[in-house]
């Protein structure tokens, strides 16, 4: 028999609010989770970055009064297209999948939209944001550059940023420590740095490796994953007092921190 209080990992990705929910505690801020569905080496599942966007917009919607939403799995993977598993949009359809989501949050309300993005190739998303200056709608994109660098110094991932590509010690750590169920053997003996990916764009990820990793997954660690995801919580405070119209006297979300 399932333990009713075990919920699989597919509904940790949606909020289960109703509809008077919603209208009770409207929030100023929303949060949209965006990730993808790509491969990931031979130890992590496709869905790794929609997992990890989820993993993020869930604590911060622990810490802080948002308005948590359900992730956009589908996006800009044709980098990762030679690997099976990979499913990609267009930049032109998730730009305006997001400003379609946008506008109908504008309609009920909130005005504020963070896309908590955990997918590198997603380049159009920071079009998106810059584009809604002026227009009645203010969005985020997060986590920037700085979080990340944050995140991982007080975690003590050492890999450096640039050889931590895909599939390697920030992302396997984070899935160690919130789905641990979901990486399977490989991740100790799947090293392999490409340092030099100087045409990745015009070429795809792989000329570069043949794996699909890039990165050092064996460095990873749950205790590591356990605090980038505290430091973006903490790092979300910036984002949260700019967007927000009011802050309440201490953050107040679907749960305590």
């Amino acid at each position: 028999m399932t333990d009713p209080q075990v919920r699989p990992p597919e509904l940790g990705l949606l909020p289960l609010d109703t509809t008077r929910d919603a209208g009770e505690g409207r929030a100023d801020v929303a949060v949209l989770p965006i990730g993808s569905f790509e491969q990931h080496g031979p130890y992590l599942p496709l869905a790794t970055d929609t997992l990890i966007a989820c993993a993020v917009a869930r604590e911060v919607a622990a810490a802080y009064p948002v308005h948590r939403l359900p992730p956009l799995t589908f996006s800009c993977s044709h980098e990762h297209s030679a690997w099976p598993g990979t499913v990609s949009i267009s930049a032109a359809t998730l730009h305006a999948v997001v400003r379609d989501i946008a506008e109908s949050l504008r309609r009920s309300g909130v005005r504020n939209l963070v896309l908590i993005n955990g997918h590198g190739g997603n380049y159009v998303l920071r079009n998106v944001v810059q584009e809604a200056v002026g227009t009645g709608i203010r969005m985020a994109l997060f986590p920037g550059s700085a979080d990340w660098s944050a995140a991982r110094e007080r975690a003590g991932v050492e890999t450096p940023s640039h050889s931590d590509m895909h599939a390697g010690e920030v992302e396997t750590s984070i899935l160690l420590h919130d789905h641990p169920e979901l990486v399977r053997p490989g991740h100790m003996t799947s090293d392999f740095l490409a340092d030099d990916r100087e045409h990745l764009l015009t070429l795809g990820l792989r000329p570069y490796t043949e794996t699909g990793v890039v990165g050092r997954p064996s460095l990873a660690s749950a205790e590591k994953g356990k605090e980038l995801l505290a430091a973006l919580v903490d790092s979300f405070d910036a984002y949260f007092s700019l967007l927000a119209a009011e802050r309440s006297a201490a953050p107040a979300g679907e749960g305590a921190r």
